[in-house]
Formats: C-alpha cells, structure tokens, sequence
C-alpha cells in the first residue's frame, strides 16, 4: 500500500530527477513550451511554479535562490527580466498542461507544458459566435426578405456618364 506517499520520484534518484526538472525548467522558460510525459509535466509544474513565483520580486536574494534551482544564468535573466513582467498581476497558476495523447514506442502519456501568458492562441480573445438562424419553410422565408427595387435604367446611365467624363 502507499499511504501517504504523495511524491513521484520518476523512477530516478534524487539527484538525477533534481537534475533532470532543473533542464527541463530551463527549456520551459526558454521556449515557453515544451513536450514531455505527464508525469514529468506534473512533477516540472510543481518545481517551476515557485521560481515563478519568487521572480517577482526582483531581489539579489530571490535571484541567487533562482540560480541554485537553475543553474543557468541566462534562463535566470530572462526569468527576471520578461516573464516575471508578463505575470506579475497573477496570483498563481503560471502553467498550464495539455494532453496531446500517447507516444507511439512505449505508449506513454504525452502533453505539452507551456507558460500561460505566452500561448498566443489561448490570449486572442474568443471570436464572438454568429446567431444561428433556424430553418424555415419556404413561404414563411419569402415573406421575410424584403423586396429592394434595381436601379432604372435612365440613373444607371447617368452614373455612367459621371464616371467617363
């Protein structure tokens, strides 16, 4: 039984999955979004979210505690630099996943983690939907559509002539 076991080691030692969020944190705030299992997604969400977090308030300490997570000093940067401007009226929930279904070889779960301020899809806003019309009968819908008269044919060519000269 696993009472209270509530963390997903990854099948990895400590070392090797500190290592290995840690990459992967660095991609993610590179590229803003990156493709891997839901595991490690939900793993990298819990690490990341925090950084994110203390990147707002920009700070030598904050940074320094950043760089120990990192170990980059260029996703450090950027981190303070752009994301932490982009997110810094939200209160929480920087990330976002999306299942994208299974791997072909071993059939794994596979998703996509992806900063939310940064998905330019998801920020255009919603295209107002067109009322739907419903179906009428034949003579209800000729009743319904006005009759508009064509021009005469003197003002035609009097438009015509306006626009040779």
């Amino acid at each position: 039984m696993r009472h209270n076991r509530k963390f997903n080691h990854l099948g990895r030692t400590a070392s090797h999955r500190a290592a290995m969020l840690s990459n992967m944190a660095v991609s993610l705030i590179k590229h803003k979004r990156i493709t891997t299992t839901v595991e490690k997604a939900k793993a990298l969400k819990k690490f990341v979210e925090p950084l994110l977090t203390k990147s707002k308030n920009d700070t030598t300490n904050s940074r320094r505690v950043v760089f120990s997570y990192l170990q980059d000093k260029y996703a450090v940067t950027e981190l303070f630099k752009e994301i932490s401007v982009k997110i810094a009226d939200r209160p929480g929930g920087y990330t976002r996943i999306i299942k994208t279904g299974h791997r072909l070889g071993d059939n794994a779960a596979m998703c996509f983690i992806e900063l939310v301020d940064y998905d330019e899809n998801m920020a255009k806003e919603t295209v107002k939907k067109t009322t739907r019309t419903r179906r009428r009968s034949k003579k209800a819908a000729t009743d319904a559509v006005e009759v508009v008269e064509a021009p005469k044919a003197e003002e035609v060519a009097t438009a015509d002539e306006k626009q040779a000269e």
